[in-house]
């Protein structure tokens, strides 16, 4: 008797993730500086693959090049130094969290200031920056994109400050959100955090040179040895003579993005000291403890589920099973199938792993659920391939809240845990049971004893909704005040 194929589903698992926000890299004094900032953005590519960008300075000229793409289709090899030759650059992946994804808006952006040439790039988002454009624009100021890094450029250029760090100083403290920049002058490579260190940003060292970057994976990347975070609410700016600190917000106070471990954060990176891939398995393991349930297989979402189930399956002594097996070589680009095919049950991505499934109870793991969508695909697929009961654990608490510090996330009404009961949930999700990792246990998983309720050490607004700064625009939007729009269109 012929075995039947296969199922497979065509599940695009960008469709219903949480987005990634940017990734930043930056080096100073090592010949062909390009090449190996191409090499720490490879490394961060994760971060964001809409866009990709490269500032070099040679000492006396600055060479940009900016592309829409991933870093592969547009740096490789030795290439990069060739074209933008220097020994100080920085280096930028994108996905757009303020600003559509156009040309005019990949980053390092750069402008000519009266102190000479200055390249910044990003990660993060600025909470008050249509409230400062706006002040900005009236006072004469002329904005060439509609990113929110641009913002910084203006506050820089109108500074009064005698040396090029007071003005940068300046700039940085008239913004609030959560942002890491890295930034270029024509001999100093710059680098700052906000006031929370809610957005990354970390020092490394290469011989006698220095490194930017907004995780360890791209110091491994380019044989860097990881130095310390830069402090939140704190500038660096190196150049010939080292590294000096600079103290942008004084009652600065450490609450880095709690998302970085549960999503973001490659799972070989090391954030603020602990190893991403450790606290994801330990997520799993309090998920196990805290949602049992009886079942055969445990099986990964791939592929941001897997060290959470991994966990959950040591934790109950359960078989992990790859069951959902990924086409690697399948991009974003790809052309799509056509009506006809789709008809026909033919896709491109995912494809169900009959033999880790059939007749069993399968649970399985994701780091979290967004709208839901793409999970429900999941659990049909799964069911398609014969599975006998299908249950569903989540390594993160509901997402109840959006973001508002550069993750792409839905709005609130999008967001199905902000909206339904558990019970509504797994009726929605068509699944046997249901679970979610509570914000203690994510907590526990962080290596907290608890959650500090009236100073949390995380910045976990998501779960909660406690925001550690000021929403200014958003604000200003529900009181009636609207934001600049750009009506200029490019055709790429």
């Amino acid at each position: 008797m012929d075995q039947p194929a296969n199922p497979t589903i065509d599940i695009d698992m960008e469709d219903d993730r949480i987005r990634e926000e940017c990734g930043v890299f930056g080096v100073f004094g090592v010949d062909r500086a390009a090449s190996l900032t191409a090499l720490g953005m490879h490394a961060l590519q994760h971060r964001g693959q809409e866009a990709c960008g490269i500032a070099v300075c040679d000492g006396e000229m600055f060479h940009t090049e900016r592309h829409l793409g991933l870093v592969g289709d547009n740096f490789t090899g030795d290439d990069p130094a060739d074209r933008l030759p220097g020994n100080i650059a920085i280096g930028h992946v994108r996905y757009s969290t303020a600003g559509q994804t156009v040309l005019r808006n990949v980053q390092p952006l750069y402008s000519e200031l009266h102190m000479g040439g200055f390249a910044l790039a990003h990660n993060g988002h600025i909470t008050n920056a249509y409230t400062v454009k706006d002040a900005l624009v009236e006072k004469g100021a002329l904005f060439q994109s509609t990113s929110d890094t641009e913002v910084v450029i203006h506050l820089v250029a109108r500074s009064k400050g005698k040396t090029f760090t007071d003005r940068f100083v300046s700039a940085i403290r008239q913004i609030d959100g959560g942002f890491a920049f890295v930034g270029m002058t024509r001999d100093a490579l710059v680098g700052a955090r906000d006031r929370f260190g809610i957005r990354p940003l970390l020092i490394g060292r290469i011989g006698d040179s220095y490194v930017l970057a907004s995780e360890t994976c791209a110091f491994d990347m380019v044989g860097a040895e990881f130095i310390r975070e830069v402090a939140p609410g704190e500038v660096v700016v190196i150049n010939e003579d080292g590294i000096r600190s600079f103290t942008a917000f004084p009652n600065a106070e450490k609450r880095p993005c709690i998302f970085e471990f549960v999503y973001f954060a490659r799972p070989d990176s090391i954030v603020g000291g602990k190893s991403v891939y450790e606290v994801r398995k330990r997520m799993g393991q309090r998920l196990a403890q805290e949602t049992p349930a009886e079942i055969d297989v445990v099986i990964p979402v791939p592929d941001s589920g897997v060290p959470a189930a991994l966990g959950f399956a040591q934790e109950t002594g359960t078989p992990f099973e790859l069951g959902i097996i990924r086409n690697h070589y399948v991009g974003r680009t790809f052309i799509q199938p056509t009506q006809g095919m789709r008809d026909m049950g033919v896709r491109l991505k995912h494809s169900a792993n009959r033999a880790m499934i059939e007749g069993k109870r399968v649970l399985l793991v994701d780091n979290s659920i967004v709208r839901g969508t793409t999970s429900t695909k999941i659990v049909r697929m799964i069911k398609a391939a014969g599975a006998k009961e299908v249950h569903f654990r989540s390594a993160s608490p509901p997402i109840k809240y959006p973001d508002h510090y550069g993750i792409d996330m839905p709005s609130k009404d999008k967001l199905i845990a902000a909206n339904y009961s558990l019970e509504e949930m797994t009726h929605m999700l068509e699944v046997d049971s249901l679970g979610f990792l509570s914000i203690e246990g994510l907590y526990w998983a962080m290596g907290e004893e608890y959650r500090v309720d009236e100073a949390p050490q995380y910045t976990d607004h998501c779960f909660t909704g406690c925001y550690p700064t000021p929403l200014i625009d958003r604000d200003r939007e529900r009181a009636g005040g609207a934001k600049q729009l750009s009506f200029l269109v490019e055709v790429a």
